[in-house]
């Protein structure tokens, strides 16, 4: 033994919260415009309808022993304006997000849509959770999983 006692990092969960507002409608294609109303109801309506989304996401990882961080937050704010505000402040999710042409824009979907664009921008193994606040009572969230 050399005498030098190696220490461990420890792993830190981090998060960020960012708002956007958009339209979306729930529509499948893959259902009858008969199926689609009786399964959405007035989130079916053909002009769509609006909300005002917070998505939080978290981070999971070691803290740096030099700088302290999990992550630099102020890098994470970018990524998240690359991945989510660019792409879906003030659009319709249905017509201006490409990933939605032949997806339902339920708050399931739009988290691993989140998922999918942010993870593009970090670490592999950084990204733990994105959850999405559809409404006060409605939340999806999403870790990357898959069966």
């Amino acid at each position: 033994m050399n005498g030098t006692i190696q220490q461990k990092s420890p792993i830190v969960y981090i998060s960020r919260t960012e708002s956007f507002s958009a339209c979306h409608r729930l529509h499948s294609t893959q259902l009858s415009d008969e199926e689609n109303r009786k399964i959405f109801g007035k989130c079916n309506n053909p002009y769509g309808h609006g909300h005002n989304y917070s998505v939080e996401v978290i981070l999971r990882g070691p803290v740096d022993p030099v700088t302290g961080m999990v992550m630099n937050l102020t890098d994470l704010k970018k990524f998240m304006n690359m991945a989510i505000m660019d792409v879906m402040d003030h659009k319709n999710v249905d017509k201006d997000v490409p990933y939605f042409k032949d997806v339902v824009s339920t708050a399931e979907n739009i988290a691993v849509f989140i998922w999918k664009s942010l993870s593009q921008h970090l670490e592999s193994g950084l990204l733990y959770e994105v959850k999405v606040h559809e409404t006060g009572k409605n939340v999806a969230f999403y870790r990357g999983e898959h069966l």
